[in-house]
C-alpha cells in the first residue's frame, strides 16, 4: 500500500492543533479514570489509592495503586505530564532532531499483577511527546500469561486488531510484530509473554510504520513490504491512540472474569512467582518507560510500581515435560499468529 501527497497536503497534516497538549492530556486522564473504574468493578473488593505528585523540573502526575484485592494482588494505573529543557539520551538516539528543544511528554501507563496464576499479567502504555517542531505518539499493550489458554490470547489479539483495523489495515500486522520484537528478553531468548501491539515515533512525517532498531527484523521487513503509507495528520494518529486505549477493558476484563474462579495450589503459585521474575528482568533492563522516567527524574515509586509485590528466582529451572508449564515455554513464549489460531488453515 503506497500513497503520495503534495508538499502542501503534507504540510497541512503536520500542523498541530493549538490545544494539542490539552487534548491528549485530558484523554489520558479520562482513560485512567475509565480503567480504574472498570478494574475496581472487576475486583469487587479493593480500590485504587491516589498519590498526586509534582516534578521539580516541571509537571507531575497522579499515581493510583490497588493492593491486596480479591482479583489483583497489586496493580497500578498512572498518569504523568512533564516538561523540561531537554530530552534524555534514550529518546534522542531515535529522534536526534529533537535535540536542543524544550520538551513536553504525557502518558498513561498500567501494570496489573493478579493473585490467581490463571489470570495473566497485563501492561499498557500510551504516550505523547512534543519537542519544538517535533511530535510523536507511542505505546502499546501486551499480555503475560502464566498458564496458557489459547482462547484468551486469541480474544486479546482479535480485540486489538479490531481497534487497529478501524484506522489502517497495516497497523495491527506491523505493530504486532514490533511488539514481539520489543517485549523480548534477549538474555533468556524468550518473549515476555504473548505480545499484543507496540509502536513508537508515529508522526505526520513517518512514511514507514516501523521505526525501531532492528532493520532486518520481521517488523521492519513487513513495514518495508507495505511501503510508504503517506503522511498522517495529528488528528488521525490521535484517533488511533484513543481507539487503542479504549480497547483495553474489552480485551482484558473478559479473560480475568473467565479465570478468576479457577482453583490453584502451591505448584501454580510458585510457578507464577518464578515467571514474575522475567517481568522484573525486562522492566529493569530493557523497558523504555522505566529508563525515560529515571533519566528525567520522575517519581521513583510511580516508575517502579510495575514490579510485582512478590517474586522468586530459581537456579536452572526446567519445566517438566508434557505439563502446562512446558506448553507455555514451547508455544506461548514464541511469536504466533494469534488472530488466525483457530482457523482451518492452522488446524490442518
Amino acid at each position: 500500500m503506497t500513497t503520495s501527497s503534495t508538499p502542501e497536503a503534507t504540510a497541512s497534516k503536520l500542523t498541530l492543533p493549538t490545544d494539542s497538549r490539552q487534548q491528549v492530556s485530558q484523554f489520558l486522564k479520562d482513560l485512567q479514570d475509565q480503567i480504574c473504574q472498570g478494574l475496581e468493578q472487576l475486583d469487587g473488593q479493593a480500590t485504587f489509592q491516589e498519590d498526586a505528585w509534582e516534578r521539580p523540573e516541571g509537571g507531575g502526575g497522579r499515581s493510583r495503586v490497588m493492593r491486596e484485592g480479591r482479583v489483583f494482588e497489586q496493580g497500578g494505573v498512572n498518569f504523568s505530564e512533564v516538561w523540561g529543557t531537554h530530552l534524555p539520551p534514550s529518546v534522542l538516539v531515535q529522534r536526534p532532531e529533537a535535540a536542543g528543544h524544550k520538551f513536553y511528554a504525557t502518558g498513561t501507563s498500567m501494570v496489573l499483577h493478579p493473585r490467581n496464576p490463571y489470570i495473566p499479567t497485563v501492561h499498557l502504555n500510551y504516550r505523547y511527546f512534543e519537542a519544538g517542531p517535533v511530535w510523536w505518539f507511542g505505546g502499546g499493550i501486551d499480555l503475560t500469561p502464566y498458564y496458557p489458554f489459547a482462547e484468551d490470547v486469541v480474544h486479546f489479539h482479535q480485540t486489538l486488531k479490531q481497534a487497529c483495523d478501524a484506522h489502517h489495515p497495516e497497523y495491527y500486522p506491523t505493530f504486532k510484530l514490533w511488539c514481539d520484537e520489543y517485549f523480548y528478553l534477549n538474555h533468556r531468548q524468550e518473549t515476555r509473554g504473548v505480545g499484543g501491539i507496540f509502536f513508537d515515533y508515529q508522526d505526520g512525517l513517518t512514511n514507514h510504520l516501523y521505526r525501531g532498531p532492528a532493520a532486518d527484523g520481521p517488523a521492519a521487513l513487513h513495514s518495508n513490504q507495505v511501503g510508504q503509507i503517506g503522511s498522517r495528520s495529528w488528528e488521525e494518529i490521535f484517533g488511533f491512540i484513543q481507539s487503542c486505549g479504549q480497547a483495553f477493558l474489552p480485551a482484558y476484563v473478559p479473560i480475568a472474569e473467565r479465570r478468576q474462579g479457577t482453583e490453584y495450589g502451591d505448584r501454580e503459585r510458585n510457578f507464577q512467582l518464578y515467571r514474575r521474575g522475567r517481568y522484573v528482568e525486562f522492566n529493569l533492563v530493557y523497558d523504555r518507560g522505566t529508563i525515560f522516567g529515571l533519566q528525567t527524574n520522575g517519581r521513583t515509586e510511580s516508575i517502579l510500581m510495575s514490579l510485582p509485590p512478590l517474586v522468586r528466582w530459581e537456579y536452572g529451572y526446567e519445566p517438566e515435560p508434557n505439563t502446562p508449564e512446558a506448553e507455555l515455554y514451547q508455544t506461548f513464549l514464541k511469536p504466533q499468529d494469534w488472530v488466525n489460531w483457530f482457523s482451518p488453515a492452522s488446524e490442518s
